[in-house]
């Protein structure tokens, strides 16, 4: 494994940590809805400095082909399931009818708690699969069922349905009925109570674990270097907030995505297995010998498969919007109506 020059990857991450505390700063100090301009132009700002990053990983020493092969197939594959993630993050702000104001402030949080827990994540699978090969059949059987798991749910309501530490908060925290602006305490009647805010951002850390659980086997099927896991993580969670607003009700036109990132995850998952065969230490495979005869997937074969799939299933499910008529707006979602209005915002989402 080749490996990139220290000064390149301290000074990267330096930059793109800077760059997501003042994203943040901007979004305590100026809470607003963003425009379709403001958030377009942010997500190109993102995109391109993604792009610009996987280039220079191809031109410097120490890097080259490989590693920027992986790189932008990582990064396309977690900007793609960070898309999926707004799926839910739209279904939980109307579920808890945020104030269209505030869900600047719940996405940014809710991206640091994101990165927090992959950044966890990739230290304990880089130091446990270091160690233990045989792990990428676990990641890889688990890939897969992840994606037969979604082709078969997806027809299922999209309504976000709370989970077990959410419904616990509700019941032992004493919670105001209405959002104070962005603040977590508040005083009704001279009592200090949380706002509904916890809540919300418990519903979308929780979220982003299990989110992440898919995500971080999905790469480490593409690339085993610590370093290019976190920067593909970091830049596919960077400007998902301004996509957020960009995008809006054109989410529920992307019909077929989930179905996409399912092949994807699919191929992830038969790549891993693939892997495990080349570095096979189990006993009762092949006695415990590598299996010279599993096909090897590069990085650059991983990337064309990523890409066509994405195309392909982006591309269908505008089609069939279009030819069924499926309605679609730029700019914030509404709260009080998204997906079809099978997530109904109530005046009480907060209350027990």
């Amino acid at each position: 494994m080749t490996e990139l020059p220290a000064w390149f990857e301290i000074g990267s991450l330096s930059l793109l940590t800077a760059l997501l505390i003042a994203d943040l700063a901007l979004v305590a100090k100026r809470p607003h809805v963003p425009s379709a301009k403001e958030s377009g132009l942010w997500v190109g700002f993102y995109v391109s400095l993604a792009i610009v990053f996987g280039i220079v990983m191809l031109v410097i020493p120490g890097g080259g082909s490989g590693p920027s092969g992986e790189f932008f197939a990582g990064w396309i594959t977690e900007y793609s399931l960070s898309v999926d993630n707004l799926f839910v993050f739209v279904i939980i702000m109307s579920r808890f009818a945020v104030p269209a104001k505030e869900q600047q402030l719940v996405l940014m949080v809710g991206i640091i708690i994101a990165l927090v827990l992959r950044a966890i994540f990739i230290l304990l699978g880089a130091a446990i699969l270091e160690r233990f090969t045989w792990v990428f059949y676990i990641f890889g059987l688990f890939l897969i069922y992840t994606a037969i798991n979604l082709l078969r749910e997806r027809h299922d309501d999209d309504e976000y349905q709370e989970n077990v530490l959410v419904r616990r908060l509700r019941r032992v925290l004493p919670i105001s009925d209405e959002y104070h602006g962005s603040k977590l305490w508040t005083k009704v009647d001279g009592k200090r109570l949380l706002t509904p805010m916890i809540i919300v951002f418990v519903a979308i850390g929780s979220t982003d674990l299990l989110f992440a659980l898919d995500s971080i086997p999905a790469i480490f099927g593409l690339t085993r270097d610590p370093f290019i896991v976190f920067a593909a993580n970091l830049f596919a969670l960077m400007g998902l907030r301004q996509l957020y607003f960009l995008l809006g009700g054109l989410l529920d036109r992307l019909v077929y995505l989930p179905i996409g990132l399912a092949v994807v995850l699919g191929f992830i998952g038969v790549k891993l297995i693939l892997d495990a065969l080349h570095e096979n230490s189990l006993p009762f495979i092949n006695g415990g010998e590598h299996v010279e005869w599993a096909p090897e997937i590069s990085s650059f074969t991983s990337l064309g498969v990523i890409i066509g799939v994405l195309v392909v299933a982006t591309v269908a499910s505008l089609v069939k919007s279009r030819k069924d008529g499926t309605p679609g707006h730029a700019g914030p979602p509404d709260t009080e109506d998204v997906h079809g209005g099978r997530a109904e915002a109530t005046e009480g989402a907060a209350k027990d």
